[in-house]
């Protein structure tokens, strides 16, 4: 298979992760995130529901990659690793009571001799458990350990060349999928028949675009259901005068681009209206805002001072690092757009800003995902960013 990156990116990735470890104290790096396995090594397949990790040893030119046997192949298929740094355990460690993938994994370390060094863990990774954390301190008692959840997101966070290409990619299967989703929206159709069209359009992906499955399901809401924005669809079919909200992201090689826009079928409420305007006020503020040298804090700020002026206060926080990804969640866990952020904004740095507005029953929110230029920012997707008011069958702009 053809390696999605040239050889010499990969080694200044690892060249990059050496050199924080060297400044966090960290010898030898257990990597557990499929993302940061895949940032830096190139695997790329649906295993991370079982024991997987590559090592990163300060003077080993190549990780080591270490998963479950029928896998194995995988890695070599994906990776640019040399097969004799690709290890595997059988499946009879899988959900045993008596063995652990992790017995595997500590073995590799005595064999290398890397069993009484300062070892870096994502012990903040969803696919870094409790049990694996207790079972591989139990196996390595002369070992150090250090937290190293964000070493490798925050080499992330600065993307190259070809990354933003893909992340551009990812942005056109987002207008396609939006484009899509919003068309499907109408009196007496369901929710569930517009998530499927959603995710049809979202693998597909744009003409000339392959698609991907994204991180994060498609965040479809309608009514009083638009108040809480992580809520999933339920079979509910369209009314026809519902305010709607729709979350979603284009994906190309695991790469994210997500996009959110606000949908109103019929006339909006003054209500409403002044939340759009607010929302949508305040989004365009806060890119405006965006610059290298300012930090995440600073875009924050914008925001807030500015929905103020519409009789609004929200301190949440509204954006995030992006980029690579998988399940469960397409960010980055490194920066975030809140007030108090001191993460300083850089050239090639990629965010998803999202700004939305939550009252009781009722919200608006619109997205954007955005590159930091060396003067402002570039946002990835090109599809309007008002309140869409759909009457009929025809959507338009507010």
């Amino acid at each position: 298979m053809q390696q999605l990156f040239n050889l010499e990116e990969y080694h200044q990735r690892l060249s990059q992760v050496k050199t924080r470890m060297d400044e966090q104290g960290v010898d030898v790096l257990l990597v557990s995130n499929p993302s940061n396995i895949n940032y830096l090594s190139g695997y790329n397949a649906y295993s991370f529901y079982v024991v997987q990790a590559l090592i990163v040893i300060t003077e080993h030119d190549q990780p080591i990659w270490i998963g479950r046997r029928e896998d194995a192949n995988g890695a070599k298929l994906t990776t640019w690793l040399d097969d004799d740094r690709i290890y595997h355990y059988t499946d009879d460690y899988l959900h045993s009571n008596t063995k652990h993938p992790m017995d595997v994994i500590t073995n590799v370390f005595k064999k290398l001799n890397q069993d009484q060094r300062r070892i870096g863990v994502e012990l903040g990774s969803y696919y870094f458990s409790a049990m694996i954390y207790e079972n591989f301190k139990g196996s390595l008692p002369d070992a150090s350990f250090i937290d190293a959840t964000t070493l490798v997101p925050n080499v992330r966070m600065i993307k190259s060349q070809q990354e933003l290409q893909y992340m551009r990619n990812a942005a056109a299967n987002a207008e396609h999928a939006m484009e899509i989703g919003i068309n499907a929206i109408r009196e007496g159709v369901s929710e569930n028949e517009v998530a499927a069209d959603i995710y049809h359009a979202q693998i597909n992906g744009a003409e000339g675009v392959d698609g991907d499955y994204p991180s994060i399901v498609p965040l479809l809401l309608s009514g009083v259901k638009t108040s809480s924005p992580h809520l999933t669809w339920d079979g509910t079919a369209f009314q026809g005068d519902e305010i709607v909200t729709l979350e979603l992201a284009g994906v190309h090689k695991r790469y994210h681009s997500p996009l959110a826009r606000t949908i109103k079928l019929g006339q909006p409420t003054s209500r409403e209206k002044r939340l759009a305007d607010a929302v949508h006020e305040g989004i365009n503020e806060a890119l405006a805002a965006v610059k290298p040298g300012k930090t995440c804090g600073d875009i924050a700020m914008v925001w807030s001072e500015t929905i103020k002026k519409h009789g609004f206060e929200k301190y949440d926080r509204l954006g995030y690092s992006i980029g690579l990804s998988y399940p469960p969640n397409w960010s980055e866990h490194t920066a975030s757009i809140r007030q108090g952020n001191e993460t300083v904004l850089q050239p090639n740095m990629t965010f998803h800003l999202i700004p939305g507005l939550w009252e009781q029953d009722c919200g608006v929110e619109f997205s954007e995902t955005f590159v930091v230029t060396e003067d402002g920012c570039e946002t990835l997707a090109n599809y309007p960013r008002e309140l869409i008011i759909k009457e009929g069958k025809k959507a338009t702009s507010s």
